[in-house]
C-alpha cells in the first residue's frame, strides 16, 4: 500500500518521482509499441504538418533503447523535455493519424493504433493539434484501480464560401503580386517554443509583415498578406484567397519544431510530384471546373482531357516553385542559417495551387532557443525579409526576360 500511496502522490503532483527510459520502440503496419523499464506518469499524442509526423509526448520517461520502423513511419526521434518528460516524433510518408492508445503491463507498454487519411483529414488535425491522451492503469496486486482515458479536440471553422479578400499593396497593377501567407492563427496557435511559450502563429505574422515592408520599399511588386492579425484560416483558404486575387507567387511562412533544442537552420518545401498526381486527378473530376486553372475554362471537356491540361500546368507551376526555391537558398545563405538539405519536396495542402508557383518556408526551428531568438528578433526578421526580397527580385526578372 504505501508503493501504490507513493505512485499515487508523483502522478498529481504533477513532476513523477521515476524516470522511466524507452526499452524498444516498434512500428508495425498499423500500429506503434512503446517499451519502457518501468511505469510511465502519461502520454498524449498529436500529429503536425511540414512535414507530416506524429509527435508522442511521454511524462516521466526519458529516451533510450532501439527503434524499429515500419508502415507509414519512416523515421524515429527521441528527445528530453526535462521535468516534463520526453518526446518521441515519428516522420510519416503517407498522412496517418491515431486513433486510440492503451498501456498495458502496469504501464510500461504503450500500443498506439494507426489509421491512414487524406491530406484534408490530416491538414485539419495538424492545424488545431488535436491531442488524444492516455493514462496507465494503476494498480495492486494484477488488479487496476484507475484507468483513464480523454481526448481534448477542437472544432474547425467551416471555409467561408464567400470568401472575404485581404488590401493588395502597392498602387500599379501591372506589377507582379506576391501573396505571403503567415502560418497558423486563431485558435491555432501552432508550434510552441519550450523555453519562453512564444506561439508560431505569432512569429509568423511579424516575419510576413516585414517580408510585406521589404518587398514594398522594393517597389518592384504588389503585396497581399493573407492575414494580418489574429484569426484562423482553413488551408484550403490561403491559397483560395492568393488564386483569387490572381496572385503570380505563394510564400507560406511557418517556424519548424522537433520538440528538442537541436535541430536548426531554415527550410523550404514545394509540392512532390506523387501529391501533384494525387490533385490533378482530384481537379479534374470537379463538377465546377470553370476556375481550375486561370484563363481556362475546363467545363466543356472530358475528365481525361481535364486531368491532362491540369497536370501540365501543375508540372510547369512545379518546376516554377522549385526554381524560386533554390534562389531563395541562394540568396539566404550569407543572411541567415539555413540546414544543409534545404530544399524539400512534400505533400501540404497550401501549395497544391494547379496554376501558382507556391513555397512553404520553414524559416528556422521554434524549439531552439537560439533560432527562435534569431527570427523573433527585429535584426532577424530583416535578414529574412531581405533574403526573399532578393530572391523574389531575380525570379520575376528572369519571368520578365523569358516573356
Amino acid at each position: 500500500m504505501s508503493l501504490l500511496l507513493a505512485l499515487l502522490a508523483c502522478w498529481f503532483a504533477g513532476t513523477p518521482g521515476w524516470a522511466a527510459r524507452v526499452e524498444h520502440v516498434e512500428v508495425k503496419r498499423d500500429r506503434i509499441v512503446v517499451r519502457f523499464d518501468e511505469i510511465v506518469a502519461d502520454a498524449s499524442a498529436f500529429v503536425l504538418a511540414g512535414p507530416n509526423r506524429i509527435a508522442l509526448d511521454v511524462g516521466g520517461a526519458r529516451p533510450g533503447g532501439r527503434t524499429e520502423t515500419g508502415g507509414a513511419v519512416s523515421a524515429v526521434h527521441q528527445a528530453s523535455r526535462g521535468a516534463q518528460g520526453m518526446r518521441l516524433m515519428f516522420d510519416l510518408s503517407r498522412p496517418t493519424v491515431v486513433t486510440q492508445g492503451r498501456f498495458g503491463d502496469g504501464g510500461r507498454e504503450l500500443t498506439l493504433e494507426l489509421r491512414s487519411v487524406d491530406d484534408d483529414r490530416f491538414a485539419q488535425a495538424a492545424a488545431v493539434r488535436q491531442r488524444t491522451s492516455f493514462l496507465p492503469s494503476l494498480g495492486l496486486g494484477g488488479k487496476g484501480v484507475r484507468k483513464a482515458r480523454y481526448e481534448v479536440s477542437m472544432p474547425i471553422p467551416r471555409a467561408s464560401r464567400k470568401l472575404a479578400l485581404p488590401r493588395v499593396y502597392g498602387d500599379d497593377d501591372s506589377r507582379p503580386l506576391v501573396v505571403i501567407d503567415a502560418g497558423h492563427g486563431g485558435v491555432d496557435p501552432g508550434a510552441i517554443s519550450p523555453t519562453d511559450n512564444r506561439r508560431e502563429k505569432d512569429v509568423t505574422l511579424r516575419i510576413a509583415k516585414s517580408i510585406r515592408d521589404e518587398l514594398l520599399r522594393s517597389g518592384r511588386v504588389r503585396v497581399a498578406l493573407t492575414r494580418e492579425d489574429d484569426r484562423f484560416l482553413v488551408l484550403r483558404e490561403r491559397y483560395g484567397i492568393a488564386r483569387k486575387l490572381k496572385a503570380s507567387l505563394f510564400i507560406s511562412i511557418h517556424c519548424d519544431s522537433v520538440g528538442s533544442g537541436t535541430a536548426t537552420g531554415a527550410s523550404v518545401y514545394t509540392l512532390s510530384e506523387v501529391a501533384s498526381d494525387k490533385e490533378s486527378a482530384r481537379l479534374a473530376a470537379r463538377e465546377n471546373k470553370a476556375d481550375i486553372i486561370s484563363g481556362v475554362d475546363l467545363g466543356g471537356t472530358t475528365t481525361d482531357i481535364s486531368s491532362i491540361l491540369i497536370d501540365l500546368t501543375q508540372r510547369e507551376t512545379m518546376n516554377s516553385s522549385a526554381s524560386f526555391a533554390r534562389l531563395l537558398g541562394r540568396e539566404a545563405r550569407p543572411l541567415m542559417p539555413l540546414k544543409p538539405n534545404f530544399h524539400r519536396m512534400a505533400s501540404l495542402m497550401v501549395l497544391k495551387a494547379p496554376d501558382m508557383p507556391s513555397i512553404l518556408f520553414e524559416t528556422g526551428y521554434i524549439s531552439n532557443p537560439q533560432d527562435v531568438a534569431f527570427i523573433d528578433s527585429s535584426e532577424g526578421r530583416g535578414r529574412i525579409a531581405e533574403s526573399v526580397r532578393r530572391a523574389v527580385d531575380i525570379h520575376f526578372a528572369r519571368r520578365l526576360a523569358a516573356n
